[in-house]
């Protein structure tokens, strides 16, 4: 166990019934896997990111997993979600489709990330993303089909949006590829879209963002703006450098009811009506586990340990440094305002488009908090200029009750900004 990794381990909390369904479901999914293939679309990369051909592949999973709040004893939680797969033949994924099919089943079943696996793209990729849907081990009863929707994105065709009503879902043992073209940078997101409340209280949601053609100035063509060099980074193509940043972020906004999770898992009657989020996260986490640095892991009632919550909201600069915080929300409940204090928040983005009016003026505000409803994004420059080696500040929920960890206080939606 390294330093950066917190080990919980907890009962379980699975009925008797559900955890030998799941064992069942395990062994019987893995064998008829065996003997079927998974056809992955990846026209000339076997890397996630590769360098200089513009095509990005990625594999994920959907199936169900646990994950641990940040309050005492660690409650766990039941979700559904998504986790990434090597690609065949890379990171110790077998080559063979035949032998790919079986190990993907392994690998993904019980691996849900909450939230699910950061999607990182540059603007003019072409992106090939593969998921197969390996089924909920610990609700073999459920046959829920599940979909990846790029919230925002504009799609040339509907089939590849994941709204199941005009596009396809996929079914238990089965893959499909999309494929998009990034077009514009900016800060998205992406869950499933098939029972979307349901599925997005679940944690089936992830962060997603495209940097801009501006960050290759030079060795694409694009000229660099003025003062600035190349490998320089920018949230957008400025043509000012105005959205330069040293540090980026990604910051997920979410919430959890832990009732209507203990009932998903317990096959009890689901409270739609009466969702009330208790648990309040970034990026899958509440304070103080959102400062931990590295992942967070869980051990699931079938004894399988992973790391359930990989991504930290901990914000680290140093002095004279810009950070860019690109922050999302995809809650099903409410609406949230994060702010800072002490370090002003320079908004430059909203939903993936830059602020400028037509006649090409910034339209940047500074304030000290936003309000964001589900589906809403904005991207915030940090600018530490002036302060002093050693201090703290923090970004946190300016919704007083939302700094907990169920009945817990001095918890919830808040994380450090440590200048060091």
């Amino acid at each position: 166990m390294t330093t950066d990794t917190i080990s919980r381990f907890r009962p379980a909390r699975a009925a008797h019934l559900n955890l030998l369904l799941g064992l069942f479901c395990v062994v019987a999914l893995t064998a008829s896997a065996q003997d079927s293939s998974i056809y992955i679309q990846c026209p000339s990369s076997t890397d996630l990111h590769p360098t200089g051909d513009g095509i990005v592949c990625d594999h994920l999973a959907a199936g169900d997993g646990m994950v641990t709040m940040a309050d005492d004893g660690g409650k766990q939680q039941y979700i559904f979600s998504f986790s990434r797969l090597p690609l065949p033949g890379v990171g110790g994924a077998p080559a063979d489709p035949s032998e790919y099919a079986g190990w993907v089943m392994d690998q993904g079943m019980l691996a849900a990330n909450g939230p699910a696996p950061t999607i990182v793209l540059d603007e003019d990729d072409e992106f090939f993303l593969s998921l197969t849907n390996v089924g909920m081990a610990l609700r073999p009863d459920l046959f829920d089909p599940h979909t990846v929707h790029w919230h925002g994105f504009p799609n040339a065709a509907s089939v590849f949006d994941g709204v199941p009503d005009s596009s396809i879902a996929i079914n238990m043992g089965a893959t499909f590829t999309y494929y998009y073209l990034a077009k514009d940078a900016g800060t998205y997101m992406y869950h499933c879209h098939v029972e979307a409340a349901e599925h997005m209280q679940m944690g089936m949601l992830g962060n997603l963002y495209v940097r801009p053609r501006q960050n290759k100035c030079l060795t694409n063509g694009t000229p660099c703006p003025p003062g600035h060099v190349a490998g320089d980074m920018y949230a957008y193509n400025d043509g000012d450098g105005s959205t330069a940043y040293d540090v980026e972020v990604p910051i997920q906004i979410g919430s959890f009811d832990p009732d209507f999770h203990d009932a998903s898992l317990n096959v009890q009657p689901l409270p739609f009506a009466g969702m009330r989020d208790r648990y309040f996260l970034l990026n899958g986490r509440g304070y103080p586990d959102t400062v931990e640095p590295g992942p967070l892991s869980t051990t699931d009632p079938l004894g399988t340990y992973h790391d359930s919550q990989p991504v930290s909201s901990l914000i680290e600069a140093a002095p004279n440094q810009r950070v860019l915080l690109r922050i999302s929300n995809l809650s099903v409940t409410d609406f949230y305002t994060v702010g800072t204090s002490g370090i002003p928040m320079e908004v430059v983005g909203l939903d993936a488009r830059l602020l400028r009016d037509g006649a090409g003026n910034n339209m940047y505000y500074t304030t000290n908090s936003v309000t964001l409803g589900g589906g809403q994004s904005a991207d915030i420059i940090l600018d530490t200029t002036g302060l002093s080696t050693g201090t703290t500040y923090f970004l946190y929920a300016k919704n007083l009750d939302k700094l907990a960890n169920d009945a817990e206080n001095f918890g919830g939606m808040m994380t450090e900004i440590q200048v060091n």
